[in-house]
C-alpha cells in the first residue's frame, strides 16, 4: 500500500487527522496558506496559538506545534515555520527538512494517522520550488520507512509549478502511483 499521494487543491478542504500550516513564528496568522487556514478554521485555532505563544513564545524555524482544527474538516492543525530562502547557504535545506520531520513526529506522537502538507516555504518565503519538493519527498519517505503509525501523507499543491515538481520527485522517492 502506498502511503503518500500528491494532489492539486486547497489544503483547507482536506479531511485528515491533521493538516500542516506553513506558519510564521508568531503563530498569529498571516498570508498565503497560513491566512487561509486561520480564516477557514475560525477563532479556535488562533486561541490555541495564543496559548502556545504564552507558554513558549512562538515557534522557531523548523519546529512544529499542534492546535485544534477548529471548523476545518481536519481535526488538528500542525503549525511549522519554514525557512525564508536567502541563498541556500544559511541552513535553509536542513531547516525545511526539519519542518516535515517535526510535523510527522508530532503527528505520530499524537496518534494521528493521516496528515496533509502544503508546499512549505515556496510562497512568500521564496524557497526554490524544485528543491523544496525534493526535500519534502526525501524527508517524508525516510520518515515513513521507520514509522508505521502514519498511514497516509498527502502533499497538497496549490499551484501548477509546485504540483509539477512534487509529482516529479514523488516518482523518484516514493515510486509510481
Amino acid at each position: 500500500m502506498n502511503r503518500v499521494s500528491v494532489i492539486k487543491g486547497d489544503i483547507t478542504a482536506i479531511r485528515a487527522d491533521a493538516i500542516v500550516n506553513a506558519a510564521n513564528s508568531s503563530l498569529m496568522g498571516g498570508g498565503g496558506v497560513d491566512g487561509a487556514i486561520h480564516r477557514a478554521g475560525g477563532p479556535a485555532i488562533l486561541e490555541d496559538c495564543r496559548k502556545i505563544v504564552a507558554r513558549q513564545g512562538g515557534c522557531k524555524t523548523g519546529e512544529a506545534v499542534i492546535t485544534t482544527g477548529g471548523r476545518l474538516p481536519a481535526a488538528h492543525v500542525i503549525h511549522t515555520v519554514g525557512p525564508v530562502w536567502q541563498d541556500g547557504l544559511h541552513n535553509e535545506p536542513a531547516l525545511l527538512a526539519n519542518c516535515y520531520r517535526h510535523s510527522l513526529e508530532l503527528s505520530a506522537a499524537n496518534n494521528l494517522s493521516t496528515v496533509a502538507f502544503p508546499n512549505i516555504s515556496t510562497g512568500i518565503y521564496h524557497f526554490p520550488k524544485d528543491l523544496a519538493a525534493r526535500i519534502a519527498l526525501e524527508t517524508i519517505a525516510a520518515f515513513l520507512e521507520k514509522e508505521s503509525s502514519i498511514t497516509d501523507v498527502t502533499l497538497v499543491c496549490f499551484d501548477e509549478e509546485n504540483f509539477h515538481y512534487t509529482t516529479h520527485y514523488y516518482h523518484q522517492y516514493v515510486g509510481p502511483e
